[in-house]
């Protein structure tokens, strides 16, 4: 194991990052929901990492990272430290004052630079379904087609996403015993079609359009997509929870996603996918339905 150490990281907090909604890898220490520890395990790439974050003020410290492989450059990337996150909150409670309460409940939130087919498959895999049973489904998935990259102290060995070359040619049944459901499907299909199209290019309206061919992508996981795998900052997917925080907060009737959208682009301008998360993580974190 290698160690990396960032220093005087601000505007971070590994509980809100991990339980944000964007990524299902990574585990609190003590392997319950939420972290008292500070510290979280996980596998990024084909790199099993440890992360504890001492914290020396609410949303600021040192993070420590324990990896198996990837240099500095990598988990900095990862963990997308170079962008302020400061100036993001500042700037989205200017636009917006009524957001401040988000940005402050999940101020230590940071979007993950993540694989884009990892995004990809975890999404399709979350569509109607709670987040215990998609990490269940994703670690099953990652057992059964993944490469081991590490065993760790309580003997529990940790894989690398499948790769889709490990999915191509794969049947619904071999797929069963994941339990993905009617998913299964979708995710052989998926391979096949990344394989032969690659990450989506062009505007943003011309990858949706290209994540929306895929079988079982619709418009909310294709935002989803966009945001985590596509790191295009403009989408503002619209779940469960931010429908609620819509209609509490700004009055919008729940299946009026359309005019969530345009309020969005209107408030939250080019920041409204950071805007997302903040809303996600309030009303998530305070399980309000």
């Amino acid at each position: 194991m290698n160690r990396i150490i960032f220093e005087n990281v601000r505007d971070i907090d590994l509980d809100h990052i991990f339980q944000c909604g964007q990524c299902f890898r990574w585990i609190p220490e003590d392997n319950n929901d939420s972290s008292s520890t500070g510290r979280y395990r996980g596998v990024a790439g084909s790199y099993f990492c440890q992360a504890e974050l001492e914290k020396n003020d609410e949303f600021a410290g040192t993070l420590t990272l324990n990896v198996t492989g990837g240099d500095e450059k990598f988990w900095r990337d990862y963990f997308d430290l170079d962008r302020d996150y400061g100036q993001i909150k500042e700037k989205l409670v200017e636009q917006e004052p009524r957001i401040s309460a988000a940005t402050r409940e999940g101020g230590g939130i940071r979007i993950l630079n993540q694989d884009f087919w990892e995004v990809l498959i975890s999404f399709i895999v979350s569509q109607n379904n709670n987040i215990p049973r998609i990490m269940k489904c994703i670690e099953g998935l990652c057992s059964a087609f993944g490469e081991p990259v590490y065993r760790d102290l309580d003997g529990k060995t940790w894989y690398s996403f499948p790769k889709p070359e490990a999915l191509l040619g794969k049947t619904e049944e071999d797929l069963k015993e994941i339990k993905l459901g009617y998913r299964d499907s979708y995710i052989v299909r998926a391979a096949d079609k990344f394989l032969k199209n690659g990450i989506p290019a062009g505007t943003m309206e011309e990858k949706r359009k290209q994540l929306l061919e895929y079988h079982g992508i619709g418009p909310k996981v294709a935002d989803c997509i966009m945001l985590f795998g596509c790191r295009e900052f403009t989408a503002f997917p619209v779940d469960t929870w931010v429908k609620t925080i819509m209609n509490d907060m700004y009055g919008f009737e729940k299946k009026d996603i359309k005019g969530m959208q345009a309020f969005a682009r209107e408030r939250f301008g080019d920041l409204r996918g950071f805007a997302q998360q903040y809303l996600f993580y309030l009303y998530r974190d305070k399980g309000i339905k």
